[in-house]
């Protein structure tokens, strides 16, 4: 089975281009990050990625429509905004659900609404390495379609070495359930996607994609290039 292959880019001008490069290099997903202010699990890059999205007047309603524009450049791509409570409690819950949907998404994860609060919010659930096995399997009931394996303690980020900790981490959460698991946080090269996918069945990419798509669209495709060949050979 193809090995998935999510790409994190945040919200802007230029993400629609982007996006649509990331799907040709061979992203299954496309993850749209809504910039908020406090982003407690984003690391430097992305938090600089926010931080000029809001200096660019990328508010909730900006981020809805570049959604849109995103969705009529990648066809039938899944679409997934990331986002923080805060954001849809100023919004309205309900409205920013509505709203997303009818912009395309075909997905949402809040990175700190844990598993067991707004059940009414359907939403990708995010689990961590620190997580109990009871946690785990109410992450994996609530999820939508599959499981975010947060793969180390910490924010996003870049990492020189893949954690070590993701193993044991999926053979944990493969035993609790059988839904899809994604591993996401710290992988940024072809081999590092290697090894996450050859333990998962999907990886998601966000700084070094970041910092990527700084250098352009055709940058972004032959970086996504690597990445799914880098899954399609395991």
């Amino acid at each position: 089975m193809r090995k998935q292959l999510v790409i994190y880019l945040m919200a802007g001008r230029d993400t629609p281009d982007l996006a649509a490069a990331a799907v040709a290099g061979g992203a299954d997903m496309i993850e749209i990050g809504f910039p908020f202010s406090d982003p407690l699990a984003d690391g430097p890059v992305i938090r600089a990625a926010a931080e000029s999205a809001l200096a660019a007047g990328m508010r909730t309603a900006a981020c809805l429509e570049c959604l849109a524009k995103t969705r009529a450049r990648v066809g039938d791509t899944p679409l997934i905004p990331m986002t923080y409570a805060s954001l849809l409690e100023a919004y309205g819950w309900e409205r920013f659900v509505t709203d997303a949907r009818a912009a395309g998404a075909t997905g949402l994860i809040i990175a700190d609404l844990p598993a067991g609060e707004r059940t009414d919010v359907k939403r990708i659930q995010l689990v961590a390495p620190t997580s109990t096995d009871e946690r785990i399997a109410l992450a994996a009931v609530e999820t939508d379609g599959w499981l975010y394996l947060v793969t180390l303690t910490g924010t996003t980020g870049a990492r020189v070495e893949l954690s070590t900790a993701l193993d044991a981490f999926a053979a944990r959460a493969r035993r609790l359930t059988d839904k899809p698991l994604y591993a996401g946080f710290g992988i940024s090269t072809p081999a590092q996607a290697a090894a996450a996918a050859s333990v998962t069945d999907g990886i998601v990419v966000g700084s070094r994609a970041i910092l990527v798509a700084g250098q352009g669209a055709e940058a972004l495709n032959d970086y996504v290039a690597a990445l799914r060949k880098a899954l399609d050979s395991l």
